[in-house]
């Protein structure tokens, strides 16, 4: 069973989608709390399979893939929110670094908003902030317009 997170009000029968980052470059920059999540949900919704894959490969992790990317966000979205509102676990993960950032994860977060169920968000690989953090440059402002 998923570790309960304590800062919503959890909702009966209902799912929880976390937004789970995956590695940019190195299998190795994951969180523990990433790899319990992947291994614990119903499903992992992942932009490209074959990239998940390996991952899930690499860490003996067996949790059943699903494809969700632009061209198959409207249907496959409408499958995930279903699961989600059966009370199922859902992991969306991205090809690299953290899910909704210019990829359609964002589209599945609203989504799942509008329907009350819960996202969580997990901690970890972002290219922009660890771009930033190793340039030199000041990091207050600093803003993000997408790629």
């Amino acid at each position: 069973m998923i570790s309960k997170q304590r800062s919503y009000v959890e909702q009966e029968n209902r799912g929880i989608l976390y937004l789970v980052p995956t590695p940019i470059g190195n299998l190795e920059d994951i969180t523990f709390r990433a790899l319990r999540i992947l291994k614990e949900s119903s499903v992992i919704a992942a932009e490209d399979t074959r990239n998940t894959r390996k991952l899930c490969h690499y860490y003996d992790i067996h949790t059943p893939l699903m494809s969700y990317h632009e061209h198959n966000k409207e249907a496959s979205g409408r499958q995930i929110i279903e699961r989600l509102k059966q009370g199922e676990q859902v992991a969306l993960v991205s090809d690299a670094g953290m899910p909704t950032i210019s990829d359609p994860g964002y589209e599945l977060v609203r989504a799942a908003v509008a329907e009350k169920i819960p996202v969580v968000p997990l901690p970890g690989a972002n290219a922009a902030l660890t771009a930033l953090i190793a340039s030199g440059l000041p990091t207050q402002p600093f803003y993000f317009l997408g790629f």
